[in-house]
Protein backbone atom coordinates (compact mmCIF):
# COMPACT_ATOMS: atom_id res chain seq x y z
CA UNK A 1 0.00 0.00 0.00
CA UNK A 2 0.95 3.66 -0.94
CA UNK A 3 2.06 5.99 1.66
CA UNK A 4 -0.34 8.16 0.07
CA UNK A 5 -2.86 10.44 2.48
CA UNK A 6 -5.82 12.56 0.97
CA UNK A 7 -6.59 15.15 3.73
CA UNK A 8 -9.61 17.05 3.24
CA UNK A 9 -10.42 20.85 4.19
CA UNK A 10 -13.60 22.11 4.44
CA UNK A 11 -15.24 25.04 4.98
CA UNK A 12 -16.56 23.57 8.42
CA UNK A 13 -15.01 25.53 12.02
CA UNK A 14 -12.17 23.84 13.41
CA UNK A 15 -9.98 23.97 10.30
CA UNK A 16 -7.19 23.78 12.48
CA UNK A 17 -7.68 20.09 13.23
CA UNK A 18 -7.14 19.49 9.67
CA UNK A 19 -3.68 22.15 9.43
CA UNK A 20 -2.66 19.78 13.01
CA UNK A 21 -2.91 16.89 10.55
CA UNK A 22 -0.76 18.13 7.69
CA UNK A 23 1.70 18.58 10.14
CA UNK A 24 1.29 15.39 11.69
CA UNK A 25 1.44 13.48 8.51
CA UNK A 26 4.42 15.81 7.06
CA UNK A 27 6.21 14.67 10.57
CA UNK A 28 5.95 10.98 9.97
CA UNK A 29 7.09 11.27 5.94
CA UNK A 30 3.99 10.72 4.24
CA UNK A 31 2.80 11.78 0.90
CA UNK A 32 -0.14 14.12 1.72
CA UNK A 33 -3.01 14.62 -1.68
CA UNK A 34 -4.80 18.23 -0.09
CA UNK A 35 -8.10 19.50 -1.15
CA UNK A 36 -8.44 22.56 0.09
CA UNK A 37 -12.30 23.90 -0.31
CA UNK A 38 -12.81 27.48 -1.02
CA UNK A 39 -15.05 27.62 2.28
CA UNK A 40 -12.11 26.44 4.11
CA UNK A 41 -10.16 28.58 2.86
CA UNK A 42 -12.45 31.79 4.30
CA UNK A 43 -12.16 29.05 7.62
CA UNK A 44 -8.57 29.47 7.48
CA UNK A 45 -8.33 33.04 7.65
CA UNK A 46 -10.86 33.35 9.91
CA UNK A 47 -9.77 31.18 12.43
CA UNK A 48 -6.40 30.91 12.36
CA UNK A 49 -3.38 33.01 11.77
CA UNK A 50 -2.18 30.93 8.90
CA UNK A 51 -2.21 32.01 5.27
CA UNK A 52 -3.67 29.87 2.50
CA UNK A 53 -0.29 29.26 0.81
CA UNK A 54 1.64 27.96 4.46
CA UNK A 55 -1.48 25.14 4.74
CA UNK A 56 -0.93 24.44 1.02
CA UNK A 57 2.98 24.42 1.98
CA UNK A 58 2.27 21.49 4.27
CA UNK A 59 1.09 19.17 2.02
CA UNK A 60 2.87 17.13 -0.76
CA UNK A 61 0.30 18.02 -3.34
CA UNK A 62 -2.41 20.34 -3.67
CA UNK A 63 -5.02 19.66 -5.34
CA UNK A 64 -7.93 21.78 -7.26
CA UNK A 65 -11.34 20.70 -5.55
CA UNK A 66 -13.19 21.46 -8.95
CA UNK A 67 -10.59 18.95 -10.56
CA UNK A 68 -12.59 15.76 -11.13
CA UNK A 69 -10.08 14.37 -13.56
CA UNK A 70 -6.93 14.65 -10.87
CA UNK A 71 -5.02 11.23 -9.86
CA UNK A 72 -7.06 10.79 -6.56
CA UNK A 73 -10.37 10.68 -8.02
CA UNK A 74 -9.42 7.06 -9.62
CA UNK A 75 -9.31 3.82 -7.63
CA UNK A 76 -5.96 3.16 -9.38
CA UNK A 77 -4.45 5.51 -7.38
CA UNK A 78 -3.37 3.60 -4.84
CA UNK A 79 -3.43 5.30 -1.43
CA UNK A 80 -3.74 4.11 2.47
CA UNK A 81 -7.34 5.91 2.86
CA UNK A 82 -8.32 9.73 3.14
CA UNK A 83 -9.53 12.03 5.78
CA UNK A 84 -11.78 14.69 5.50
CA UNK A 85 -10.87 17.26 8.50
CA UNK A 86 -12.99 19.16 9.71
CA UNK A 87 -15.83 17.60 7.58
CA UNK A 88 -18.79 20.07 6.99
CA UNK A 89 -22.50 18.62 6.95
CA UNK A 90 -22.57 19.74 3.51
CA UNK A 91 -19.39 17.56 2.68
CA UNK A 92 -21.21 14.82 4.87
CA UNK A 93 -24.49 15.34 2.73
CA UNK A 94 -22.41 14.55 -0.90
CA UNK A 95 -20.41 11.48 0.71
CA UNK A 96 -23.15 10.05 1.91
CA UNK A 97 -25.46 10.44 -1.20
CA UNK A 98 -22.77 9.73 -3.81
CA UNK A 99 -23.13 13.05 -5.21
CA UNK A 100 -20.03 13.39 -6.60
CA UNK A 101 -19.92 16.65 -8.35
CA UNK A 102 -16.33 18.25 -6.86
CA UNK A 103 -13.19 16.38 -5.99
CA UNK A 104 -13.86 15.58 -2.27
CA UNK A 105 -16.60 14.16 -2.70
CA UNK A 106 -15.36 11.94 -6.09
CA UNK A 107 -12.25 11.03 -3.90
CA UNK A 108 -14.05 10.44 -0.73
CA UNK A 109 -16.55 7.82 -3.30
CA UNK A 110 -13.25 6.47 -4.96
CA UNK A 111 -12.06 5.27 -1.22
CA UNK A 112 -15.30 4.02 -0.42
CA UNK A 113 -15.49 1.87 -3.68
CA UNK A 114 -12.15 0.30 -3.37
CA UNK A 115 -12.50 -0.20 0.58
CA UNK A 116 -9.87 2.10 1.57
CA UNK A 117 -10.32 4.22 5.07
CA UNK A 118 -12.89 7.27 4.97
CA UNK A 119 -12.61 9.09 8.36
CA UNK A 120 -14.91 12.13 8.38
CA UNK A 121 -14.13 14.27 10.89
CA UNK A 122 -17.96 15.37 11.40
CA UNK A 123 -17.88 19.19 13.04
CA UNK A 124 -21.50 20.34 13.99
CA UNK A 125 -23.61 20.41 16.80
CA UNK A 126 -26.12 20.12 17.73
CA UNK A 127 -27.01 17.44 15.40
CA UNK A 128 -30.59 17.40 14.08
CA UNK A 129 -32.27 13.97 12.44
CA UNK A 130 -31.18 14.90 8.85
CA UNK A 131 -27.70 14.99 10.36
CA UNK A 132 -27.73 11.99 11.90
CA UNK A 133 -29.26 10.09 8.95
CA UNK A 134 -26.33 11.60 6.91
CA UNK A 135 -24.03 10.10 9.18
CA UNK A 136 -25.81 6.63 9.22
CA UNK A 137 -25.48 6.49 5.64
CA UNK A 138 -22.04 7.46 4.79
CA UNK A 139 -21.47 4.92 8.11
CA UNK A 140 -23.44 2.47 6.21
CA UNK A 141 -21.30 2.95 2.65
CA UNK A 142 -18.43 2.21 4.81
CA UNK A 143 -16.85 5.65 6.09
CA UNK A 144 -16.10 5.69 9.62
CA UNK A 145 -17.97 8.87 11.64
CA UNK A 146 -15.22 10.40 13.83
CA UNK A 147 -16.44 13.62 15.45
CA UNK A 148 -14.00 15.56 17.40
CA UNK A 149 -14.37 14.74 20.71
CA UNK A 150 -11.90 15.56 23.09
CA UNK A 151 -11.01 12.86 25.70
CA UNK A 152 -9.40 14.21 29.08
CA UNK A 153 -8.02 11.03 30.88
CA UNK A 154 -4.60 12.04 29.24
CA UNK A 155 -5.31 15.71 31.32
CA UNK A 156 -4.58 17.65 28.18
CA UNK A 157 -3.19 21.09 29.70
CA UNK A 158 -3.78 23.50 26.41
CA UNK A 159 -6.06 23.58 23.48
CA UNK A 160 -3.25 22.44 21.20
CA UNK A 161 -3.05 19.60 23.46
CA UNK A 162 -6.76 18.92 22.66
CA UNK A 163 -6.24 19.37 18.66
CA UNK A 164 -3.17 17.52 18.85
CA UNK A 165 -4.81 14.37 20.46
CA UNK A 166 -7.94 14.37 18.66
CA UNK A 167 -6.07 14.43 15.28
CA UNK A 168 -3.76 11.75 16.49
CA UNK A 169 -6.40 9.47 17.36
CA UNK A 170 -8.38 10.48 14.07
CA UNK A 171 -4.96 9.46 12.10
CA UNK A 172 -4.90 6.11 13.91
CA UNK A 173 -8.40 5.61 13.40
CA UNK A 174 -7.00 5.84 9.19
CA UNK A 175 -4.00 3.26 10.25
CA UNK A 176 -1.68 6.08 10.79
CA UNK A 177 0.55 4.99 13.89
CA UNK A 178 1.54 8.49 15.62
CA UNK A 179 2.49 9.63 19.39
CA UNK A 180 -0.12 12.58 18.89
CA UNK A 181 -2.58 11.07 21.28
CA UNK A 182 -2.43 9.70 24.95
CA UNK A 183 -3.36 5.59 24.66
CA UNK A 184 -5.33 4.33 28.14
CA UNK A 185 -3.43 2.67 30.20
CA UNK A 186 -6.21 1.92 32.52
CA UNK A 187 -7.38 3.03 36.31
CA UNK A 188 -4.40 3.76 38.38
Amino acid sequence: MADRIIVSISGASGVIYGIRALEILRELGLETHLILTPAAKVTIAQETDFKVSDVVALASISHDPRDIGASIASGSFDTRGMIVIPCSVKTLSAVANSYADELTARAADVCLKEGRPLVLVVRETPLHPGHIRLMELAAQAGAVIFPPVPSFYGRPQSLDDVITATVGRALARLGVQNTGYPRWEGLS
